[in-house]
């Protein structure tokens, strides 16, 4: 069977000296950048982060959270950096709704980005935040332009409840949006360039933090000072599951990333290769498991590492992919606990960012981090350019849940930034934004690349598909119409989505070559990202 190329117009990237892959090509040259400087992975990792907070503001920033993967390659170490706050501690769900936790003060979460970006630096880095943030501040105060991308998110916050300081610094900055703008943010060039001299501390307790809460309390919202000075980055064990002879690494819980691996396990039990790439076969049995697998992650939200181990064990796994190769239709959850969120409030949920660096030295990281919705909350605090998050719209309002919104204890979260091994050895960097489609395009990118054996370019930009509660997918337009039709006839409810669609995800992957070190690196051509290698 010939293997089809789906790469839009654009080979993967190679070098040997390192590579950076982010949503934005000034990001990834940031990266790049400190790796020319005599830096390594978590330099250029953190380097790209701050610029993201330059160049892709609606997606992330420093008042977003997220989590990391980490290979360290002297001790061959594989490790989850979690930088992913509990809740505000007054935080009373019973008293907000939907709209309240998408909008305004009270849907900001306690920060947590910029402590990991810190963390990473001051613990394996070997440059200065100097250094490391020279990059993005330049970007905030010369500017840069503009493009489709930009001016589509930034439009589509003009029907939010976005505060005077966001259509300031975004809307007005860059002309209404237009592509092309050279957009300056000289408050966020000063505070990063405080932040570079001063350290972490300068937001978490310090007066930076001391600015963010007074403004978030005026506005009526309940982010404390005790909630900033809680905030640590810290390390913890990855769940791992094999899926052929790749051992696939992500975050533990409060994670949600485990429901890619049970995806993996109940797929690993079947001949997929078997099937033909992009046909009915294929593509029911992916999206009949990944839809077991969410229904089963929904019921064991916030669980412990023990009991995800129990859920990857085989006996349970059987059980689950006899359904899959089974011929009933398959109806169940996607998304959380509880009634399904209005379609409006589900589209501000797809804005996230996911990028990988990797060293010569084979020292790797990949972040998945967010603000939440796009542009977060809406909220800018005042003479700092800093966009707050949104993230109490993520967790869930329903008592009955078990990621239930409790003020003071941390939540169940999608992100999946995932490592994996063959043999042993740091292969793979793969992330992906988009909500809870962050659990099924990385499960859909992985069966294309190790599968079907499709170049890591043209496995993420392959053809991929949304599942939504019930039985509802969105598919890209580039699958035939004959096996849309036959999908529907096996019971899933079909629906076209753009041919290349936001909401199927913006993929960043580097995949590393164990024996001369190669590298290989792509970005996802649904969004504008770009892999840069020396």
């Amino acid at each position: 069977m010939s293997i089809p190329v789906y790469a839009h117009g654009r080979p993967s990237v190679r070098g040997a000296g390192g590579m950076v892959a982010s949503a934005h090509p000034l990001a990834s040259l940031a990266g790049v950048n400190m790796l020319q400087a005599g830096g390594n992975a978590f330099d250029a990792i953190a380097a790209t982060a701050a610029t993201l907070n330059v160049v892709e503001p609606y997606m992330s920033g420093m008042a977003g959270l997220g989590m990391a993967t980490v290979y360290t390659a002297a001790d061959d170490r594989l490790r989850s950096l979690d930088f992913h706050p509990p809740v505000p501690a007054a935080f009373d769900a019973s008293t907000l709704n939907r709209a309240q936790t998408t909008d305004g003060p009270n849907a900001s979460g306690v920060p947590g980005n910029l402590a990991g970006w810190c963390f990473l630096v001051q613990q394996l880095g070997q440059l200065s935040l100097e250094q490391v943030f020279a990059p993005a501040i330049l970007q905030a105060r010369q500017g840069y332009p503009t493009s489709a991308f930009f001016q589509t998110m930034t439009a589509s916050g003009l029907s939010r409840d976005m505060q005077p300081e966001w259509h300031e610094t975004y809307v007005n900055s860059s002309e209404g949006g237009r592509i092309g703008a050279v957009i300056q943010q000289p408050d966020l060039a000063q505070t990063l360039e405080d932040i570079a001299v001063k350290g972490a501390g300068y937001l978490f307790g310090g007066a930076l933090g001391q600015r963010m809460v007074d403004h978030i309390q005026k506005l009526g919202g309940c982010l404390s000072m005790a909630d900033l000075e809680a905030v640590e980055a810290f390390w913890e064990t990855p769940v791992s599951a094999k899926f052929g002879p790749l051992e696939v690494h992500v975050p533990p819980p409060p994670a949600e990333s485990f429901q890619i691996l049970l995806t993996l396990r109940i797929l690993d039990g079947i001949d997929l290769a078997a099937t033909e790439h992009l046909s009915a076969d294929h593509l029911d049995l992916v999206l009949r498991a990944i839809r077991l697998a969410a229904e089963v992650r929904i019921n064991n939200n916030r669980c412990s590492a023990e009991r995800v181990a129990e859920l990857l064990q085989e006996n349970v796994v059987a059980k689950l992919r006899e359904q899959v190769i089974g011929s009933a239709p398959i109806v169940g959850r996607t998304e959380q606990f509880g009634d399904l969120p209005s379609p409006e409030m589900q589209a501000a949920r797809e804005h996230t960012t996911s990028f990988s660096a990797v060293d010569a030295a084979g020292n790797m990281v990949c972040i998945t981090q967010s603000l939440g919705s796009m542009y977060g909350s809406g909220v800018v605090i005042p003479g700092t350019g800093i966009c707050m998050n949104n993230f109490m719209n993520w967790g869930d309002l329903n008592p009955q849940s078990p990621n239930f919104l409790r003020g003071g204890e941390r939540f169940g979260m999608c992100l999946a930034p995932s490592i994996s091994r063959r043999d042993g050895e740091a292969v793979l960097a793969l992330g992906t934004p988009g909500s809870y489609g962050i659990l099924q395009t990385q499960v859909q990118a992985l069966v294309h690349l190790q599968i079907f054996g499709l170049d890591l370019q043209a496995a993420i930009d392959a053809p991929r598909a949304r599942l939504w509660d019930d039985r509802r997918v969105d598919l890209e337009a580039r699958v035939e119409p004959a096996v849309m039709a036959e999908l529907a006839a096996r019971g899933h409810d079909i629906h076209t989505c753009e041919a290349f669609s936001m909401s199927c995800g913006g993929m960043q992957a580097i995949a590393r070559d164990p024996i001369n070190r190669a590298l290989t690196g792509a970005a996802d051509s649904r969004r504008d990202g770009a892999a840069i290698a020396i």
